[in-house]
């Protein structure tokens, strides 16, 4: 694994022909969750059963969280205790037609990551995978919706149907995009309801979503990398 700088945003990079991302292989990129530190995902790379010569590209958030434990980081910030509070009166968040006062500068940077990426690594991005995991997840979807990029295809891991008013008119220039999404029917976090919402927009408009629902939390279970891999593998091979 090497470490390197885009656009402003530390990465982190594997696999390829090398281990450190050699190559000119598919390039998955995978963005994590909020509160967790920058190599959160890193280890996916060892267990998910990915094509020959995949690389993986992990982008660490830019905002630093006081927490109190490790190097917890987010792309932007969410309201905490609000969380906990509908956690302990027993209510459905409902985040589809929220808009994060945080989302438009995170949408900006991941921009300029993109865009400098082929400057740094060879790149096709129609080879290649863009996704996350809860906060990442959206982030990623947002990118997107908000982008021409020509991806393979999308991850949803954990993820929620975030800002409808922006995102709604967008999905149909996405149509016939391949999106693997997966949720946890008892995820406390960020709600299956949402995740079927986010779901069914994205079908409605004329997207392929490969969809896994599991019996589990807020995580990322074996199962679902399994799925993952043959995602990765189908998509791919298209490509």
């Amino acid at each position: 694994m090497r470490e390197l700088q885009l656009g402003g945003l530390k990465a982190r990079l594997t696999g390829g022909q090398d281990g450190q991302g050699g190559g000119r292989g598919p390039l998955l990129i995978l963005l994590h969750g909020f509160g967790a530190p920058g190599d959160d995902l890193v280890s996916l790379a060892e267990v998910t059963d990915a094509p020959t010569g995949t690389r993986w590209l992990f982008p660490e958030a830019p905002l630093s969280l006081s927490m109190g434990f490790g190097d917890a980081r987010a792309w932007w910030i969410i309201d905490m205790a609000r969380i906990q509070a509908d956690r302990a009166a027993g209510r459905v968040r409902d985040l589809s037609m929220e808009i994060p006062k945080g989302l438009a500068l995170a949408r900006e940077q991941l921009g300029t990551f993109l865009k400098e990426l082929p400057r740094h690594l060879p790149v096709d991005f129609r080879k290649t995978v863009i996704g996350g995991f809860s906060q990442g997840a959206m982030l990623t979807c947002d990118a997107v919706l908000q982008t021409d990029y020509p991806f393979a295809g999308l991850v949803q891991l954990s993820g929620n149907l975030l800002a409808q008013p922006v995102w709604g008119p967008l999905m149909s220039k996405r149509r016939g995009l391949a999106v693997f999404q997966s949720h946890g029917l008892h995820d406390d976090i960020l709600p299956y309801i949402g995740a079927e919402r986010l779901r069914d927009a994205l079908n409605k408009s004329g997207l392929a979503i490969d969809w896994h629902s599991f019996r589990g939390g807020h995580e990322i279970p074996e199962p679902v990398l399994r799925q993952l891999g043959d995602f990765m593998t189908r998509v791919l091979a298209k490509s």
